[in-house]
């Protein structure tokens, strides 16, 4: 003799399997939602936080005035390496120019560092660590293409994929595991009226 399994049945063990399948996923990725929870507020405070490294002003926003970028960019190789460290690899980035600010921020792939040079004279303005690049690297997972030296992204898209359904099953499983019991009380209350 075959039983058929009630809704109200079927609803419970969804609940249980749901309520497993949140909490071992809530277990096992803890430490790397503490890590994006962490590092999402720190970059959104960053301005305010005084990660982000101030841009100097320059002598002009005409740029008409500036010098040509490969001086500018030889400017700043220069100090790079004379600066922070001589065997450091003078390869950029990106290139942040700020007309507005007069200035132009030279951002090395290398150990984070950036260079401020004012676009018209050629002076050095600021020489940073860019301590948001970091936190921002760690918070999208491309610090574990920096560790394990892979160019094509594989190891960032695999933690981004890894992190993103989690955070999606959770939130639709915590949705369930909040909704489901109210709607059993629901039916269990109207039922019980009926009777």
């Amino acid at each position: 003799m075959t039983t058929t399994k009630s809704p109200h049945h079927r609803s419970v063990v969804l609940i249980r399997i749901l309520r497993k399948i949140h909490r071992t996923i809530a277990i096992f990725l803890f430490v790397f939602f503490l890590i994006i929870s962490v590092t999402g507020l720190l970059l959104g405070w960053k301005k305010k936080a005084g990660i982000l490294p101030p841009a100097a002003k320059g002598v002009s926003a005409d740029l008409k005035t500036w010098l040509p970028f490969d001086s500018l960019h030889t400017i700043a190789v220069n100090t790079l390496r004379d600066s922070v460290s001589p065997g450091i690899s003078p390869d950029l980035d990106r290139i942040d120019a700020r007309p507005q600010k007069g200035t132009v921020k030279f951002v090395f792939s290398d150990r984070y560092w950036e260079i401020q040079v004012d676009g018209t004279t050629g002076k050095v303005l600021r020489i940073h660590k860019r301590t948001s690049d970091i936190i921002e690297n760690i918070h999208d997972g491309t610090i574990l293409d920096v560790i394990f030296n892979t160019k094509n992204e594989n190891s960032k898209l695999s933690y981004t994929t890894i992190m993103g359904l989690s955070l999606l099953m959770l939130t639709l499983s915590g949705f369930w595991l909040w909704y489901g019991p109210k709607r059993l009380r629901r039916k269990k209350k109207k039922r019980d009226m009926e009777e």
